[in-house]
């Protein structure tokens, strides 16, 4: 990736609101850069989505919950489809603020859940939730759970990722 599309991803991930004009002025380059260079960006999906990332105990919620599931087997393509056909009808229905649900590996665990809860009763409704789901076969589920409301070392922010590009990008 180019020194200057790096730069302007960086500048995006730490506050996605400013104009191309904005961010011609802070990469020096013409506002019709920065707009054909995050053109490219959208079409070529690295940039996914444009959002803020809120101070979640100000919208209400107490709990973030990482829950690590391990499955009996690994799933087909056409049950993992299912899965999530199940996941969206029952979202639909009883409302869980799911920010991902994705395979990996470790700790013995080969899927993770990261969820927000209003109270420790709503996360024990999800966790209930969680193992009713039809095909998955959970052999062990565990969870890590964050207070929202505690002082983080560092909270989630994309600034960090965004800090991190720079440094590495220097360093090669």
């Amino acid at each position: 990736m180019k020194d200057i599309t790096l730069k302007l991803l960086s500048e995006l991930m730490k506050n996605s609101k400013r104009s191309d004009r904005e961010l011609a002025a802070k990469l020096g380059v013409s506002q019709a850069t920065v707009s054909r260079m995050r053109a490219k960006l959208e079409k070529d999906r690295i940039i996914n989505e444009y959002t803020l990332i809120p101070d979640f105990y100000k919208l209400g919620f107490e709990i973030m919950a990482l829950t690590f599931f391990k499955l009996k087997k690994d799933l087909s393509e056409e049950e993992i489809a299912k899965i999530r056909k199940f996941a969206d009808e029952f979202l639909k229905k009883n409302p869980f603020a799911v920010v991902m649900a994705v395979q990996g590996s470790g700790l013995g665990y080969d899927n993770i859940v990261v969820s927000l809860h209003e109270n420790y009763d709503a996360f024990l409704r999800f966790s209930k939730a969680t193992k009713q789901v039809p095909l998955a076969e959970l052999i062990d589920i565990q969870s890590f759970l964050v207070s929202l409301s505690a002082k983080h070392y560092q909270p989630f922010t994309l600034s960090a990722v965004a800090n991190y590009l720079l440094t590495m990008k220097e360093k090669t």
